[in-house]
């Protein structure tokens, strides 16, 4: 049951337009994608066979559960793709548990989730919108991989919401990304824990999408063409 303590949800009760994400590397980050129904996933990576950290300092090359040496019987040999690229729930999870990424909670729920990268506070656009963005991204890609401006969280909510940001800010729309920074600035800034902890939760929360002043709702197509 999704709640406070834990977003893990079935396949059962998985949906065509979920934000999905499973944690690698002992929780340190995790992978996002969109489900598209038909046990199939649609999601942004530098390379399908070794997954890159998604907004933290400790990402790093992980292998997926099948190699070019052991191709997967419904995707075939992804190990050389990169970009937004099409997966079954297996090859998207690799081995991980299936969580549910959270739209429109509360300012308290926001918070109470310490870690980044799994809720926000913007609304999700109807499914039919959220399919059309990453089916559209699918053909026409999302631009280069970026860690901290431009990775798979930033894509699964750009599908989810339609939002960009317009600013030259140092990072996207990642949650993972935003609690990294603001974990980096309070405890560098601050003296005490307390106070470090209060600097770490205001700036999670100012910096999330859903709140962030310096954004802007955007079709894909204008996204693509890069008229913004």
């Amino acid at each position: 049951m999704v709640g406070l303590l834990s977003n893990k949800i079935s396949r059962e009760e998985l949906k065509p337009g979920d934000h999905i994400y499973s944690w690698r590397f002992a929780y340190l980050y995790a992978h996002h994608g969109i489900y598209i129904g038909d046990g199939k996933v649609i999601h942004f990576t530098r390379r399908a066979g070794r997954e890159i950290g998604t907004g933290t300092f400790l990402g790093r090359p992980i292998l997926s559960s099948h190699s070019s040496n052991n191709p997967c019987p419904q995707c075939g040999d992804q190990s050389r793709l990169d970009g937004v690229i099409c997966s079954c729930l297996d090859c998207f999870l690799s081995g991980g548990d299936l969580y549910i990424f959270q739209y429109a909670v509360t300012p308290a729920f926001f918070l109470a989730k310490a870690q980044g990268g799994t809720c926000t506070l913007a609304a999700s656009d109807a499914p039919e919108d959220v399919l059309h963005r990453a089916e559209f991204l699918l053909k026409n890609g999302f631009g280069a991989y970026h860690m901290f401006k431009n990775n798979c969280e930033d894509f699964a909510i750009y599908c989810k919401t339609g939002l960009i940001i317009i600013t030259t800010s140092s990072a996207g729309r990642s949650g993972q990304v935003a609690s990294v920074i603001a974990a980096a600035n309070a405890f560098t800034s601050c003296s005490g824990l307390a106070l470090g902890v209060g600097m770490y939760c205001v700036n999670r929360y100012v910096s999330d999408i859903g709140v962030r002043r310096d954004v802007t709702k955007v079709s894909v197509e204008r996204l693509v063409k890069g008229c913004i």
